[in-house]
C-alpha cells in the first residue's frame, strides 16, 4: 500500500504539472488576446487621431481661403472708399467753387437790378446811370465776355493730400 500511496502521490503531482501547464498555457493564451486586444485598440486609436488630424488641416486650409477671401473684400472695400473720399473732395470743392460764383452773379444781379444807384460813393443819379451804361457796356454782361461764364469747374482728386 505504501506503493500505492506512493504511485497516488506521484500521479497527483503529475497531475498537478500538468494542471499547471495548462494554466500556464491558458494565461499565455490570454496575455496574447489581450495583447492583440490592446494593439487593435492602439490601431484603431491612431486610425481616429489621424482621421481628426487630416479634418483639423482640412478646416486650417478653408479658414485660410476664407480669410484670404476677406482681405480681398477688405482691400477692395478700401479701395472704393478711397474712391469715394477723392471724389466728395472734387464734389466739395466744386460746390465752394459754384457757392462763390453764385454769390459774385447775385452781387451783380443786385447791382443791375438796382439800377445801379449811387450804392453809397455820393455819385448823382446822372453819375450812376453813366456808371451803369459804361458797367454793361464794359461788363461781363457784354456777349464777348460771355465765355468766361460757359467756362467749366476745374477740380481734380489728385489737388487733394491726404
Amino acid at each position: 500500500m505504501a506503493s500505492a500511496s506512493g504511485n497516488s502521490s506521484g500521479s497527483t503531482r503529475l497531475q498537478n504539472s500538468g494542471s499547471e501547464e495548462d494554466l500556464q498555457v491558458l494565461l499565455d493564451l490570454r496575455k496574447r488576446k489581450r495583447m492583440q486586444s490592446n494593439r487593435e485598440s492602439a490601431r484603431r486609436s491612431r486610425m481616429r487621431k489621424q482621421q481628426h488630424l487630416d479634418e483639423l488641416m482640412a478646416q486650417v486650409t478653408q479658414l485660410r481661403k476664407d480669410n484670404a477671401q476677406i482681405l480681398s473684400n477688405i482691400n477692395v472695400t478700401s479701395q472704393l472708399c478711397t474712391n469715394v473720399d477723392a471724389e466728395n473732395s472734387v464734389l466739395k470743392a466744386q460746390m465752394a467753387e459754384l457757392t462763390q460764383r453764385l454769390q459774385s452773379l447775385e452781387e451783380i444781379a443786385n447791382f443791375i437790378n438796382t439800377g445801379g444807384s449811387n450804392g453809397g460813393f455820393g455819385e448823382t443819379e446822372e453819375e450812376a446811370f453813366q456808371i451803369q451804361t459804361n458797367v454793361a457796356a464794359d461788363s461781363f454782361m457784354s456777349p464777348m465776355n460771355f465765355q468766361y461764364v460757359n467756362q467749366p469747374i476745374m477740380a481734380a482728386a489728385d489737388i487733394f493730400h491726404y
